[in-house]
């Protein structure tokens, strides 16, 4: 569209954002729970949040009912942890966004540590 012509999008439309992911201990077992986006821009923390589970030994649980979106990677993360986690060890993922578990179901589609639940 031409922008000259008052057709294309507003200046405000075309700033870019800057993904938000907020994460929080789990008051009753070991894991985190997270709100917001996982992505490019919050991978870090994401990945480190997890590396510090794989640490603290026991089962994992992620709830993942208030984030809204991640991508390919951040989903590969969460695999890459489950097969770190090690023998007799579990990953639960409690309400994953729709596109997790269907890179999961794509990708890894044999990862018996992880189990979803709703």
């Amino acid at each position: 569209m031409d922008a000259s012509h008052g057709v294309g999008p507003s200046a405000a439309a075309c700033q870019h954002r800057t993904a938000v992911l907020e994460l929080s201990p789990l008051a009753d077992r070991a894991g985190v729970a997270a709100a917001g986006e996982i992505t490019l821009t919050t991978r870090t923390v994401w990945e480190q949040a997890l590396a510090d589970l794989v640490c603290e030994g026991g089962d994992v649980h992620l709830d993942l009912s208030a984030v809204t979106f991640v991508d390919v990677a951040g989903a590969s993360s969460v695999a890459v942890t489950a097969q770190r986690l090690g023998t007799g060890r579990r990953m639960f993922l409690n309400g994953p966004p729709p596109a997790l578990r269907r890179a999961l179901d794509t990708f890894w589609p044999d990862l018996a540590a992880i189990e979803v639940t709703t």
